[in-house]
């Protein structure tokens, strides 16, 4: 039961910098995944590697942590051989001194120790990248995921361990319960973060076998649904379309939950980790919320 209450104070984002991928990464092009990564010779315009900022009473919450400065830094970030050519197959990454979490955040007006609780999507790279600035906070990923380190060829599935098995960390592992919120449907389990109803988190299987959106709501105000990599532009989303890595038919699954779930909760603004237009969506939900 959702306690109607001022829960959230103010939803922000910061981006840890910009990625470029190919165009079939963004939408399923019927190729085989690997055919096209390799043989691919285009890349998208520059996408934001977006992290969301959520100040609840309870404390700061961040939904991922974007990509790690050291991977353009550091030489050994990523592993050798045929498993480093797709690495560098796969992405293009831009990230200034002033784009690490820390940075941004502070650039917001938030200190990286203020920050509780951080929320993870899913493991791939460029949403963990923040975990070494994060030792004081709770980090939360579903216990599907976690489960993935250990199945074969963690890394060729883009789980970098020796990046994410960091040492101090405060991990807690998630798994979905039967929630009793008509509102949610079509979703009937999840996970309520704070037992207020203002944020819960979603099962959205599909880019990996365990990958989590976060739905935050207030009373009266504009729902928001944070997707992580569901999809690379919620125009596409809404369309139904899916993004050309993951397994298709469990992804074709959740954008079809969420488009029903897009018709129970009026207005809801579909925040994914690299659309561009995510910013400007936000910031026009902010205003409908707190018109001038």
């Amino acid at each position: 039961m959702r306690n109607e209450t001022m829960q959230v104070k103010k939803a922000s984002v910061v981006s840890t910098g910009s990625v470029s991928i190919h165009p079939e990464h963004v939408f399923a092009s019927g190729k085989p995944l690997y055919w096209w990564l390799f043989t691919s010779r285009r890349w998208t315009e520059p996408l934001p590697i977006n992290v969301y900022v959520i100040e609840h009473k309870d404390g700061l919450v961040l939904f991922d942590t974007g990509q790690d400065r050291a991977s353009i830094t550091d030489p050994g970030y990523f592993p050798g051989g045929i498993t480093g050519v797709m690495y560098d197959r796969l992405a293009r990454f831009e990230i200034a001194p002033e784009q690490t979490l820390t940075a941004q955040l502070a650039a917001i007006g938030y200190d990286i120790r203020d920050v509780r609780t951080a929320v993870i999507s899913h493991l791939h790279q460029d949403h963990i990248g923040g975990l070494r600035e994060l030792t004081g906070a709770e980090i939360i990923v579903s216990r599907r995921e976690w489960e993935t380190l250990r199945e074969p060829l963690p890394e060729m599935k883009g789980l970098l361990r020796s990046h994410i098995e960091l040492p101090g960390l405060q991990w807690r592992f998630v798994d979905p319960e039967p929630l009793a919120d008509p509102t949610i449907a079509p979703f009937t389990s999840g996970h309520d973060l704070f037992g207020d109803g203002s944020m819960v988190l979603l099962p959205t299987p599909g880019h990996t076998p365990g990958s989590l959106s976060m739905l935050v709501r207030q009373a009266g105000d504009i729902p928001l649904l944070m997707v992580g990599d569901v999809t690379y532009d919620a125009g596409l989303l809404k369309a139904g379309h899916v993004p050309g890595v993951g397994e298709k038919k469990r992804l074709t699954e959740t954008t079809s939950m969420i488009n029903q779930l897009r018709e129970r909760q009026p207005g809801l603004t579909i925040l994914a980790a690299h659309d561009p237009g995510a910013a400007a969506a936000l910031a026009t939900a902010r205003r409908t919320l707190t018109p001038a």
